[in-house]
C-alpha cells in the first residue's frame, strides 16, 4: 500500500481474494472502470481500496449467481451500490426461508399416506416431476398442502378414471415459474437499498398468505370468465 492507501496489484489480489490474473481480466472487460487507478508506469498501477469489495462482488455474482460478465457489467456501470444491496438482500431472504424449512415441523410420508387418500405411486410421481420435494425427514407444510389439495380433488372426482393424472399438475408449474420469477424480480428491485434485510424478509413472509388468497381469487374469477367466454363461442 502506498502512502495513499492505493493497493497494488498483489496486494488487491490477498484483501479481496481475487486472484492477479483474475482481476486483470475483469480489468480488461471493465468492470472495475478506470476511477482511483493510478499508474505509474506501463506496467505498474495502483488501485483504489474500494475496488476489494467491488471485485468481491463480481466474484458472488459470477460464481454463486452463474451471472454473465456482461450482465454483471451492466449492473456494476448502473449502480454498483445498489448491487450490492441487491445480493445482500437475496442473500438474507434466502437464509431466512432455508432456516425456516428446516426448523419447519416435517411429516413421515408413512403420516402423510394414512391422512390423505393418496395412492404412494402417485406422491412418487408428483416428486418425480418436481411438484413434492420430500425428504428422509418427510414432507414440508407446503408438500403436505398439496398433497391434502390433491386428495380433495380426487374425492371430488377429478381422477384417472376421467383423464385427470399428476401431470396435470405440470401445467400450474409452467405457468406459475415465470410469475414467480417476475415477482421475485420485482419485489426485490423494490426493496434493495430501501429497506433492510430482516425487514424485506419480514416483508416477504406477511405477504405469502395473502399472496394465496389473491391468487385463488383471480383464479376463481378467471375460470369463471373462460366458461362464459367459451359458451359465447358455442
Amino acid at each position: 500500500m502506498n502512502e495513499d492507501g492505493l493497493l497494488k496489484m498483489s496486494e488487491l489480489a490477498e484483501r479481496s481474494g481475487v486472484s492477479a490474473g483474475t482481476i486483470k481480466h475483469y480489468l480488461r472487460e471493465g468492470l472495475l472502470g478506470d476511477d482511483g487507478i493510478v499508474r505509474t508506469s506501463r506496467n505498474m498501477a495502483y488501485y483504489p481500496p474500494h475496488f476489494v469489495e467491488r471485485l468481491q462482488l463480481i466474484k458472488r455474482l459470477q460464481e454463486d449467481r452463474f451471472m454473465p460478465l456482461r450482465v454483471i457489467k451492466g449492473m456494476m456501470d448502473a449502480d454498483p451500490e445498489r448491487a450490492a444491496a441487491l445480493v445482500e438482500l437475496e442473500d438474507r431472504i434466502l437464509e431466512r426461508a432455508l432456516d425456516h424449512g428446516a426448523r419447519a415441523q416435517r411429516i413421515s410420508a408413512a403420516e402423510v399416506r394414512r391422512r390423505y387418500d393418496v395412492p404412494e405411486n402417485v406422491l412418487e410421481r408428483l416428486a418425480e416431476i418436481g411438484v413434492l420435494s420430500p425428504t428422509s425427514r418427510g414432507y414440508d407444510p407446503d408438500d403436505v398442502a398439496i398433497v391434502a389439495a390433491f386428495s380433495r380433488f380426487r374425492a371430488g372426482g377429478y381422477d384417472e378414471a376421467l383423464g385427470f393424472t399428476v401431470y396435470d399438475t405440470v401445467r400450474y408449474l409452467e405457468a406459475l415459474e415465470p410469475l414467480v420469477q417476475e415477482e421475485v424480480r420485482a419485489l426485490l428491485d423494490r426493496l434493495a437499498g430501501k429497506v433492510d434485510a430482516d425487514r424485506a424478509a419480514e416483508l416477504l413472509a406477511t405477504g405469502a398468505e395473502p399472496l394465496r388468497e389473491l391468487v385463488g381469487a383471480m383464479h376463481s374469477k378467471l375460470l369463471l370468465r373462460e366458461l362464459e367466454r367459451q359458451r359465447g363461442r358455442r
